[in-house]
């Protein structure tokens, strides 16, 4: 009965010990306000290379969180990359036109590949007029990888 009670005291203390650390964890986690922006300048590529309208939506929003982050205000190049399906988003008509011209208003570089364009028989026509060209859009994220940028994939 001894060791029992024994056995008992022993795992609360230790339930006990293991509470303040927990606690202090939660509080240290809850302190965290995200990495601190050191370098002078940063930068990111966004890949679309979908038409749903949700990753859409998604990728524009992304960037315009990104260009608010405090932390990146002034320090900040990004590029959007549209081959594949994502092309549908640059097309004349489609809704995002607004979007996109917000995104050029802020700095943002939009651009197109060119081989989608020839694989699926769509002239540069028919993107909107302020849309930029680039050879591949493979190659834009390949080099822009290589230059240190940011690949995100919304």
């Amino acid at each position: 009965m001894k060791k029992l009670m024994m056995i008992a005291v022993m795992l609360l203390l230790m339930s006990a010990g293991y509470a303040q650390v927990h606690d202090s964890l939660l509080l240290k986690n809850r302190a965290y306000t995200g990495a601190v922006a050191k370098r002078h300048h940063y930068y990111a590529i966004y890949q679309l290379d979908k038409n749903d309208p949700k990753v859409i939506q998604k990728a524009i929003r992304n960037i315009n969180n990104a260009l608010n982050d405090p932390r990146l205000k002034g320090k900040l190049s990004v590029e959007l990359i549209a081959f594949s399906a994502g092309t549908d988003a640059l097309l004349k008509g489609s809704e995002y036109e607004n979007d996109l011209k917000n995104l050029v208003g802020r700095g943002v570089i939009v651009a197109q590949c060119s081989n989608t364009l020839q694989e699926r028989k769509i002239s540069k026509d028919q993107l909107y007029d302020f849309i930029a060209l680039v050879p591949s859009g493979n190659g834009e994220l390949i080099i822009r990888q290589a230059e240190g940028w940011a690949i995100v994939k919304p």
